[in-house]
């Protein structure tokens, strides 16, 4: 009873173990062979199938399916299928990547993270971006609308009316987004731009700007704007990393939700409908919240970079 009492299971159990002990010594706590039918897929047929998985490509395609992997290894494709689970292997699956070769990239994640984390006092911390090229899209015939068992449906092909650019600026602490929208994006509008914040935000703050590497950001005529404005601070992401810049993330909401099956005959619908999401996300803002250090960034990306090293694809 005492043991069982320390290990939690039944008086049974322990009394079925101790017997098996006494009768076969150590040979009596292995697990006796279970019923059912004997394992057909040997550990050998497992690692082949790894191995081809991983190491190899069909003829005629440039990934594996489980048909094709079941013909060339003799298995049924639930086989396949179950290995491949087992192991978390998608050969039909791909995704995107590019590494930055900014020479300061560690400097710049620091950087920025640094402002997400650990914001400076007596200022606003705000992530600018533009969206360009923001196309007002008609499609070809009504959209027809949805019913029950049936999704909404729309042609696949649509008349083109024009295009905008959307600059943001996201303030980072209360989630709350600067808009202005544009119909050419050059340098003249980003310092437009950059004098609509300075407008906005109260005078006795500073302003810490998180922004990409575009040419714009860096013309003659900003820099001697921002010269004359030396509460305004740049912070530059690495080159290749729009990732670490939250507004991006704001881009990402007005695309799925309001762009991507919007319909406007002309750019003023288009411009009408940006301008409306804005003033009402800013009803009702919600901040990103930035949780990864600059150290767990750089070790992650590390840990890649080995990988990638290794890799003979």
């Amino acid at each position: 009873m005492e043991v069982s009492r320390r290990l939690g299971v039944a008086p049974d159990t322990v009394r079925t173990w101790r017997r098996r002990f006494l009768e076969r010594g150590l040979d009596g706590l292995c697990d006796e062979p279970r019923p059912g039918v004997p394992r057909k897929i040997t550990d050998a047929d497992v690692e082949r199938v790894i191995v081809k998985t991983l190491e190899e490509t069909p003829k005629n395609a440039t990934h594996w399916s489980t048909r094709s992997m079941a013909a060339a290894t003799g298995m049924s494709q639930s086989a396949i299928s179950r290995i491949w689970r087992a192991f978390a292997l998608a050969p039909h699956r791909t995704q995107t990547f590019k590494l930055s070769t900014d020479p300061l990239f560690i400097d710049k994640v620091r950087d920025v993270v640094g402002l997400y984390l650990d914001p400076p006092e007596k200022a606003l911390v705000l992530c600018v971006d533009e969206k360009s090229q923001i196309q007002a899209l008609d499609r070809s015939q009504p959209v027809l609308p949805m019913m029950p068992g049936v999704p909404e449906r729309r042609s696949h092909d649509y008349v083109r009316a024009g295009t905008t650019t959307l600059f943001a600026a996201l303030e980072v602490a209360s989630g709350k987004v600067i808009g202005s929208l544009h119909r050419r994006h050059r340098a003249v509008e980003f310092k437009k731009f950059l004098a609509k914040l300075d407008k906005e935000v109260p005078a006795g703050l500073g302003v810490h700007l998180i922004l990409d590497n575009y040419a714009t950001h860096k013309t003659p005529a900003v820099r001697k704007w921002l010269l004359a404005h030396p509460r305004f601070h740049l912070h530059f992401t690495p080159t290749s990393s729009s990732w670490l810049n939250l507004v991006e993330r704001w881009f990402a909401e007005l695309t799925q939700k309001k762009l991507k099956r919007g319909v406007h005959r002309s750019v003023q619908a288009l411009e009408r409908d940006i301008r409306a999401w804005l003033a009402d996300w800013n009803q009702d803002p919600r901040p990103f919240v930035w949780t990864k250090t600059a150290d767990e960034i750089l070790d992650k990306v590390a840990a890649y970079c080995h990988r990638i090293s290794d890799s003979r694809h």
